[in-house]
């Protein structure tokens, strides 16, 4: 891998961002690597817990030679691979059979959102920068953009932002919810491994939660009652695991 970092620390895989040049915005390699770097964790069973990061800037969106490439002609099979590979690198970080937090410096735009949203849970320097960045540009979201934002955040959060291009701080994404905690820059890795490690502890515990967590609270979630069937099963799995002779 040339421009991502995978290291595993403590049953933690740490996924880094590598192009500060560009700001980590993601190329389609990039893109291809970020994937490979997610399954590589998701099939090493001493892993239980994923970060993403970025260093300094998380994630500038797309490279801008990719939404051009596509735009001169979307149906373009090559093109539209392209664009297709670098929703991949964000869809695999949501769907991967692992915990995952976003730990996010510095500015996350456009499909770099898209990356932070896809995580369980997120963890930001308190003067990170939120931002949708779409219209700005004069194209439409994609990649799940709008249902990402109300997933995590609801209606008016959404509209704030994907309608109007409202931009958040690291403190105020807090606040509405998107994210857990703010830090100072240089406690940002720190408190999300701090929060990962939980979880590290007990990787076959870890998958299992975060199946149900998923099923659970996905747009939509569960009756109570379907809910207490979905754990039902994995929580005999633990208590057999503990107790079981």
């Amino acid at each position: 891998m040339t421009e991502v970092r995978y290291d595993v620390a403590d049953g933690i895989a740490t996924i880094t961002l590598d192009a500060p040049d560009r700001r980590n915005a993601l190329s389609v390699e990039m893109s291809r690597e970020l994937i490979d770097a997610t399954r590589t964790a998701e099939t090493d069973a001493s892993v239980g817990a994923v970060i993403v990061t970025g260093g300094q800037h998380f994630c500038a969106g797309a490279v801008r030679s990719v939404l051009a490439e596509t735009g001169k002609d979307p149906v373009e099979d090559t093109a539209y691979r392209n664009l297709e590979t670098v929703y991949s690198a964000f869809t695999t970080i949501g769907s991967i059979d692992l915990p995952t937090i976003a730990a996010v410096r510095g500015a996350a735009v456009g499909a770099g959102l898209n990356l932070a949203l896809a995580t369980d849970l997120r963890i930001v320097s308190r003067t990170a920068r939120l931002l949708p960045g779409f219209a700005q540009i004069g194209i439409h979201p994609g990649g799940g953009h709008l249902h990402l934002l109300h997933r995590v955040a609801g209606r008016e959060v959404t509209a704030a932002m994907g309608l109007f291009g409202e931009e958040v701080s690291g403190e105020r994404a807090v606040e509405l919810g998107i994210a857990w905690s703010a830090h100072d820059d240089a406690e940002v890795e720190g408190a999300a491994r701090a929060v990962a490690a939980r979880a590290a502890t007990d990787p076959d515990l870890a998958r299992r939660l975060v199946r149900s967590f998923r099923r659970e609270t996905a747009p939509g979630g569960l009756a109570w009652d379907a809910a207490v069937e979905v754990e039902h099963s994995p929580q005999m799995w633990s208590l057999r695991r503990k107790h079981g002779a």
